[in-house]
C-alpha cells in the first residue's frame, strides 16, 4: 500500500515565569528542577530553540524504528530522511512495517504571519515544484503479523534488509528493497561497511547470543555455537560501527560484554564489565564515529564507556519514562558562575512534548538531526546548539 501522510511543523518548548518588571522574562523550564506548574499554566514552545522541527503520526504507534542510510545524503536544505518503523496495533494481524520518506525538510520560519504556511502538504510531489515550506512524506506499508518490539536495518549489496524482533517471540529478516525503492523512487545502492556484511546477531531470555551468517544465494544459517557468558536475559546487542567484528551486549545480570565474532565462540568474549549498573542493563548504543558506548539501566542512570581516552567533544541523546529527551555533551566542564543548581553542566538540551518516548536516534549521515518515536507519534528535529 503506497500512501501519503500529513506532517505538521511545531514550535520549541518554554514556560514564562513571572518577574518584577513589566515585561515577562522567558526562562528555561527544567522538569524536576524548576517549580511545579501552577493551575492554568502549561508549557509552550519556543521556535528559536530549533533549526528544524516536524511532527507526524502513524495509524498505530511505533515502539521501534531505524534510519535508512542513503548514498546521496546531504546536510544542505531541503533535507530528506528515510526511516523504517514497526507498529503496535490493536490486533496482531493489523501490524505493519512502514517505510517512510520525509522530503523537502526546511528550517523553521519564526515569523508569526507565516506560521500557517508551515503545514505540510500531502498532495504535492517533491519534484522541485514545491515552495520552500512544503514538506511531504511518502510511505509504503508491508503487512506484519505481531507487534514490533525492535527493528534494525542494513544495506546488503544493492538491497535493504531489516531484522525484526516481534512480540510473538520471533526474530525475522525482511527484504525491504522494493518498499524502499518505491518510497525513494530511485535505486537504492548499498555501501561497503567496516563490519562483516551479511551477519546479524540476536540475544534471548535464555542468556544466549546467536549469530546468523548469510551464505551464497541469500540463505541465512544460524551458528549452532551460541555466544555464552551472560547469566541472565540478554537485553540488547549492537555491532560496533568502527571496529570490525566487535559486538557489544548487555544483560539483566548487570554486565556489559564485548565479543570478537572473528574468534571461536569459546574465545569470543574479549571484555566483561561486572556491575556496570546496579540493576538490569536494558539498552546500549555505540557512537557512530568514536569507540564510545552508552548504556542505560533500571537504576535510572546513563553511563558512557570508552575503549580509549576521550579527547574530543562527544554528544549523545537519551530518553526515559519521564517523557523527556535529553541531549548531552560529555566533554563540557562545570562553570561555577553559569551553572544551575541540580542541572549537570553536560546537559545541553531538553526536548519535551511527547508522551512515553520509546526510541531516539541520530541520523547517521546528517549531523545533529534527531528522530524520536512515542505513544503520540514521531518528532524530527535539529536544535540550535548541536
Amino acid at each position: 500500500m503506497d500512501d501519503e501522510m500529513e506532517i505538521q511543523n511545531e514550535n520549541g518548548m518554554e514556560v514564562e515565569q513571572p518577574t518584577t518588571s513589566s515585561k515577562k522574562q522567558k526562562q528555561v523550564y527544567i522538569p524536576g528542577v524548576s517549580r511545579a506548574l501552577r493551575e492554568g499554566e502549561e508549557l509552550d514552545f519556543d521556535p528559536e530553540a530549533y533549526n528544524i522541527f516536524y511532527s507526524f503520526e502513524t495509524k498505530w504507534s511505533c515502539l521501534s524504528f531505524d534510519i535508512i542510510k542513503e548514498d546521496n545524503a546531504s546536510e544542505d536544505f531541503p533535507m530528506k530522511c528515510y526511516i523504517v518503523a514497526g507498529t503496535q496495533a490493536d490486533k496482531p494481524k493489523n501490524n505493519e512495517l512502514i517505510v517512510m520518506g520525509l522530503k523537502n525538510l526546511n528550517p523553521l520560519e519564526n515569523d508569526d504571519e507565516e506560521e500557517d504556511d508551515d503545514e505540510l502538504s500531502d498532495d504535492e510531489s517533491d519534484d522541485g515544484n514545491n515552495s520552500k515550506k512544503e514538506a511531504i512524506m511518502h510511505s509504503v506499508s508491508v503487512s506484519h503479523y505481531g507487534g514490533v518490539n525492535r527493528i534494525k536495518t542494513q544495506h546488503l549489496g544493492d538491497g535493504t534488509v531489516c531484522a525484526v524482533w516481534n512480540d510473538i517471540g520471533k526474530v525475522q529478516l525482511w527484504n525491504l528493497t522494493n518498499a524502499v525503492n518505491e518510497c525513494t523512487k530511485m535505486s537504492t545502492k548499498g555501501k561497503e561497511e567496516k563490519q562483516i556484511q551479511g551477519d546479524f546477531a540476536s540475544g534471548d531470555q535464555s542468556r544466549n547470543i546467536h549469530l546468523y551468517r548469510m551464505h551464497e544465494g541469500g540463505t541465512w544459517v544460524v551458528d549452532q555455537r551460541a555466544l555464552n557468558g551472560h547469566s541472565g536475559s540478554v537485553e540488547d546487542v549492537h555491532w560496533s560501527p568502527t571496529e570490525e567484528g566487535l559486538l557489544a551486549s548487555c544483560s539483566v545480570d548487570g554486565t556489559i560484554k564485548l565479543w570478537d565474532v572473528r574468534s571461536s565462540p569459546a574465545d569470543a568474549c574479549v571484555c566483561t564489565v561486572e556491575k556496570a549498573h546496579t540493576s538490569d542493563v536494558n539498552v546500549l548504543s555505540w557512537n557512530s564515529h568514536e569507540p564510545l558506548l552508552v548504556t542505560g539501566g533500571d537504576d535510572a542512570e546513563l553511563k558512557i564507556w570508552s575503549l580509549k581516552t576521550i579527547q574530543e567533544s562527544t554528544s549523545f541523546m537519551a530518553s526515559g519514562e519521564d517523557d523527556q529527551v535529553t541531549i548531552w555533551d560529555i566533554a563540557v566542564e562545570a562553570d561555577t558562575q553559569e551553572s544551575v543548581e541540580g542541572v549537570p553542566p553536560q546537559l545541553m538540551f531538553l526536548h519535551l512534548g511527547q508522551k512515553e518516548v520509546k526510541e531516539v536516534h541520530w541520523h547517521p549521515q546528517i549531523n545533529g538531526l534527531a528522530v524520536t518515536t512515542s505513544l503520540d507519534g514521531f518528532n524530527v528535529f535539529k536544535t540550535i546548539n548541536v
